[in-house]
């Protein structure tokens, strides 16, 4: 047991630890477009299957109320939660279009969509992220190895993994740090104030 933990954790930082060498500059653009995008007041909308649902969750609670610092409330919102409009989207219309009509409901020109698949496949992520386009909004895949999903966003996060755990926890990973970096670009007086033991290599005005 001793030795396939210590596989497992390597196995986790090691594409981790490749992905954000791959990234870096990449992850760096998209916190700037979504701090843009919040100071413009426009909204988030993220949104997700499975274990990615959990995860467009987890991260909309992070920008609406608080990561590191308190500050004011951050616009996002998850797709995934209000189980009355996916279940009457479902059974009215199809699975499929579960997600792409909350964002037709909701989303703005100018607003971003974060779209989360570990596949890429995902027929109800890619609609939301077609209906989204279609809309004007910004377009934010995460993905594994690409499929689909790559090919249509603006914005693509590849994971180069083929075990969809690895693949997830990479991408609450690069959500975290998308959360800081909007943080730190948002309200960098803030963050130095709460935090001024916080070691950093980072300009907080990035």
């Amino acid at each position: 047991m001793d030795e396939i933990l210590a596989r497992v954790v390597d196995e986790s930082l090691s594409v981790k630890k490749a992905f954000f060498a791959a990234h870096a500059d990449l992850v760096i653009r998209t916190a700037r477009k979504m701090a843009g995008c919040l100071a413009a007041g426009n909204n988030i909308l993220i949104f997700g299957n499975g274990g990615s649902a959990a995860d467009a969750q987890h991260l909309a609670a992070e920008f609406v109320n608080r990561f590191h610092i308190d500050r004011p409330p951050l616009a996002a919102v998850a797709l995934t939660p209000d189980t009355s409009i996916l279940t009457s989207i479902a059974n009215d219309r199809r699975f499929d279009d579960v997600f792409a009509t909350q964002v037709r409901a909701l989303g703005r020109k100018g607003d971003l969509a974060v779209g989360i698949s570990t596949s890429g496949n995902s027929p109800n992520v890619l609609n939301a992220v077609t209906a989204a386009a279609e809309l004007g909004m910004t377009t934010v895949g995460l993905t594994g190895r690409g499929g689909r999903l790559a090919e249509i966003v603006q914005v693509v996060f590849r994971v180069n993994s083929t075990v969809t755990p690895r693949i997830q926890e990479t991408h609450i990973t690069l959500g975290h740090v998308l959360c800081e970096l909007v943080d730190r670009i948002l309200f960098p007086d803030a963050f130095e104030k709460e935090q001024p033991t916080c070691p950093t290599s980072m300009n907080p005005s990035i």
